[in-house]
């Protein structure tokens, strides 16, 4: 479990080459990070929870299941680029986002980026199946980031993002047509799965 709240940029350094039992990813990360991990811990990689299977004081590697390689974005990762980092959360920690699996629903494209002062706002192509779980004011996780979603529109969703975060994560340098993970909010899936019963509809039909 995570909350969302990204510790550090990584760098790939080994990209996952696809093969029928899936990839190896390669992450240059601090000293202090990895002095907080160890064998068969769980990483957060850009919004997908991972496990660590090599660690070394400044670098890790996590294996990428098919599953994985289909559903996300790591995939496509090359070389040099950047991703979010987040430890799994501990007992007694503060949540200072909101609850994150790292259970990515799909993945969607940046349209639209508007700048506002040192703040930018960002839209991101909501698919017409997930609509029902992202609602203004609600949390959504990107690329492991957790963010309010500022306003809906009839395809699309907006978050505001402020310095702090742009200067922390990936999403100072992105730009429309890049694609990244998203996961909607996890209490919104258990309301309507607890609602069933009494109201015989499901989400999807």
């Amino acid at each position: 479990m995570f909350t969302g709240i990204v510790r550090e940029r990584g760098v790939v350094t080994e990209a996952p080459e696809a093969t029928p039992d899936g990839g190896r990813l390669v992450l240059e990360l601090s000293r202090a990070l990895a002095g907080e991990l160890e064998l068969g811990a769980s990483l957060s990689v850009s919004g997908v929870c991972l496990t660590v299977v090599e660690l070394d004081e400044e670098s890790c590697a996590v294996d990428l299941s098919p599953e994985t390689l289909d559903r996300t974005t790591l995939g496509e990762l090359e070389i040099g680029r950047e991703v979010n980092l987040e430890p799994a959360l501990r007992v007694g920690d503060r949540l200072g986002g909101h609850l994150v699996q790292g259970h990515v629903d799909t993945v969607v494209e940046l349209v639209a980026v508007v700048e506002k002062g040192e703040n930018r706002e960002m839209a991101f192509r909501l698919p017409p199946e997930l609509e029902r779980w992202v609602v203004e004011k609600g949390s959504v996780a990107l690329d492991g980031i957790s963010l309010t979603v500022a306003r809906l529109e009839k395809d699309r969703f907006w978050v505001a993002v402020i310095p702090h975060t742009l200067e922390v994560t990936n999403l100072g340098s992105l730009a429309p047509g890049v694609r990244l993970n998203l996961e909607v909010d996890l209490v919104a899936k258990y309301v309507e799965s607890l609602l069933v019963p009494w109201t015989g509809v499901k989400g999807e039909e």
